[in-house]
């Protein structure tokens, strides 16, 4: 995964703030988290995605509307991904989503 700040456009637009504890599972978790990130990434109006995890996990992944966050949440890949998280990889996660009003950068 990148270890870049997204370059995300001028706001508003929108942030889903994934943020998850782990279970000792890690059979297959690196590579599907891979692939979901370059699936979203060519998904209409995704902007850019980061990521970090020490213990608890935060992926906040950015989006021109809450339709494209909509189409990604129901694509059928991805569902399979949320299922097999919620079977195996996470002992608990919670889903956010935010509208970015404004931001600014050094």
């Amino acid at each position: 995964m990148s270890l870049d700040i997204a370059n995300t456009p001028p706001a508003p637009y929108y942030a889903v703030i994934f943020t998850n504890l782990r279970t000792a599972v890690d059979e297959g978790y690196g590579d599907m988290a891979e692939k979901m990130v370059a699936l979203a990434a060519q998904q209409p109006g995704f902007l850019g995605v980061e990521s970090a995890r020490d213990g608890l996990g935060i992926t906040v992944s950015y989006w021109k509307d809450l339709e494209s966050i909509r189409a990604w949440k129901a694509h059928a890949e991805h569902q399979v991904a949320q299922q097999l998280g919620h079977a195996k990889w996470y002992a608990a996660f919670k889903t956010r989503i935010a509208r970015v009003e404004r931001d600014y950068a050094l």
